[in-house]
């Protein structure tokens, strides 16, 4: 079964990086993106799990959730799913062993624009991974649901009321106006490039967000330090060497104008 870093808070917005066993491409064929699809919309219906975002690449899976239900209903969808996937792979391949990496990943993410930073990072996963020319160019992603009309509403994997609601927006064109144009700042940019900050810290957000999670992280925050620029701090894992902690300029992004003016 699938576990998470040992940091897990309630009532947050994570951002989840589940990867595949020792990075392997074992998500590389269709059917088992599909797979993975059908059973995270399961475990939805079972546990009630609000999905705002989500990529599935070859090797690992992007998830963004709104944490209203608790963790066993988190561990539990990304369980459900995961292992579903894993017994289809592997009875179909002949294949024996681990499918995923032992635990997957959580990272804290503030509301307001640091959440929409987020969103555009993993929408523009599989641009840096030069697989597509642009988010709406791959199928297995909330990007794609969002702006394909003819994607019916119970196959979206996203929650877009809960979405919505979260960003601050009255409707669906709005949400779509809005995820364009944050797409476009990000490539008129040039910052979407890799940034370790969304898949390997605790909590991202303004320095009292990320203040806060540490108190409340309490003794589990022993060892973890927190830095930023003024506008976006991080909370790092436990001895943690980050390369880059920012990623460049920070994209000029609002959660309801797309780019600023």
């Amino acid at each position: 079964m699938s576990r998470a870093k040992r940091h897990y808070l309630p009532g947050l917005i994570w951002h989840i990086t589940h990867r595949c066993h020792k990075r392997e491409f074992l998500l590389k064929f269709i059917k088992d993106k599909r797979t993975w699809t059908r059973w995270m919309l399961e475990a939805k219906r079972k546990h009630g799990l609000y999905i705002l975002n989500y990529t599935i690449t070859s090797n690992h899976i992007h998830l963004l959730i709104q944490d209203n239900v608790g963790n066993p209903a988190v561990a539990k969808s990304l369980g459900l799913a995961a292992s579903r996937v894993a017994q289809a792979y592997n009875k179909r391949k002949n294949r024996s062993g681990a499918f995923w990496e032992d635990r997957y990943h959580s990272t804290a993410i503030e509301t307001g624009v640091h959440l929409v930073q987020c969103l555009s990072y993993i929408d523009m996963n599989m641009v840096r991974a030069n697989i597509v020319d642009h988010p709406d160019e791959w199928p297995f992603c909330g990007y794609y649901e969002l702006q394909r009309p003819w994607v019916r509403y119970r196959n979206r994997v996203v929650d877009l009321n809960a979405l919505l609601h979260v960003l601050g927006m009255k409707d669906v064109q709005e949400l779509k106006e809005a995820r364009r144009a944050w797409i476009e700042a990000a490539f008129q940019s040039g910052t979407f490039e890799r940034d370790p900050k969304w898949t390997e810290s605790v909590a991202v957000g303004s320095k009292n967000y990320v203040e806060k999670i540490r108190q409340r992280l309490g003794g589990k925050a022993k060892g973890r330090n927190i830095c930023g620029d003024g506008e976006t701090y991080v909370l790092h894992e436990k001895s943690k060497a980050y390369s880059r902690v920012y990623g460049g300029k920070n994209t000029d992004l609002s959660p309801k104008r797309g780019p600023a003016k």
